[in-house]
């Protein structure tokens, strides 16, 4: 029977073979798109005394910040929907992972960085813990990014047998909160990252950023410290909970793993409170790709 780092191996070649072939694919679409602009701009010319003038602008920003604790707050208020996912210009072609101040808690090698394709747009992955299974989608069309960094990690060991530190029943929070091997709430796997969707769906200054949205049950987010400090450390939404959307929402939990994280939330938290370690233990033992 194959080994977990056996599996991870086989999984690691599967993943950089579809890669290539998506970064390929990748290459041939905006060749095609470069010949289409530039037969376009023949057409322009060619009609200029009827030129219409369309102006689309779109506002981003790339920061950088040291990754320390990640404890998303609740806010109070009725929370809005997620907003509609609008794909950002040069999504996924700029992903960068600066090194963070703080040391890594458990030692890897940073993603690779740059062009990270968005075909396909889904990826599947097992969290297998002692609790029982977790399946997860992860979203890498909207958060492509956040994808290659949680993959290139769980395909280095990083998650194996760590504990999940953060269990929250509270009222408008109700998460299990992973990725932190020292199991603090402040590891890091040495570098950070920007935040993608929902955040990169609102200007920087829009007021919106600080309204509640609705995160649904079987949400899978990072967990950060603030804007673009994401590192390792995720947490899975079991019941509906009300967040400002600062936190990236790159999948989905499976009703396998629902039921595994009710069954964790139904036995409490440590102590008797509201947001502490779970009262029962829970330790991710592997994450693989499928």
């Amino acid at each position: 029977m194959p080994t977990n780092e056996q599996r991870r191996a086989t999984a690691k070649r599967k993943l950089e073979r579809q890669m290539e072939h998506r970064a390929e694919k990748a290459r041939k679409r905006r060749l095609y798109t470069i010949i289409g602009s530039v037969a376009a701009a023949v057409v322009v010319i060619a009609a200029v005394i009827a030129i219409v003038v369309i102006n689309r602008d779109s506002g981003g920003e790339t920061a950088t910040a040291t990754e320390t604790t990640t404890t998303p707050s609740a806010a109070p208020g009725a929370p809005g929907a997620l907003p509609p996912f609008t794909a950002p210009a040069g999504l996924g072609e700029n992903c960068q992972y600066p090194a963070s101040a703080e040391k890594a808690s458990k030692q890897v090698n940073p993603p690779r960085t740059g062009k990270v394709p968005t075909d396909p747009a889904e990826v599947s992955a097992s969290m297998s813990t002692d609790q029982g299974n977790i399946g997860l989608l992860l979203d890498n069309g909207k958060a492509p990014c956040t994808v290659n960094s949680f993959a290139s990690l769980a395909q280095q060991g990083y998650f194996d047998n760590t504990p999940c530190h953060r269990l929250t029943t509270a009222e408008q929070l109700k998460v299990l909160q992973c990725g932190d091997p020292a199991g603090e709430g402040t590891g890091t796997p040495g570098y950070s990252f920007a935040n993608e969707y929902p955040t990169n769906q609102y200007q920087p200054d829009d007021p919106k950023l600080r309204e509640p949205v609705l995160y649904p049950r079987g949400t899978l987010a990072m967990a950060n410290a603030g804007r673009d400090t994401n590192g390792s450390q995720f947490f899975l939404v079991y019941q509906d909970s009300k967040l400002p959307p600062n936190y990236t929402v790159f999948g989905t939990i499976d009703e396998t793993g629902l039921a595994t994280l009710d069954k964790i939330a139904a036995a409490g938290v440590a102590g008797g409170g509201d947001d502490s370690a779970p009262a029962t233990p829970v330790t991710v033992k592997s994450i693989l790709l499928d």
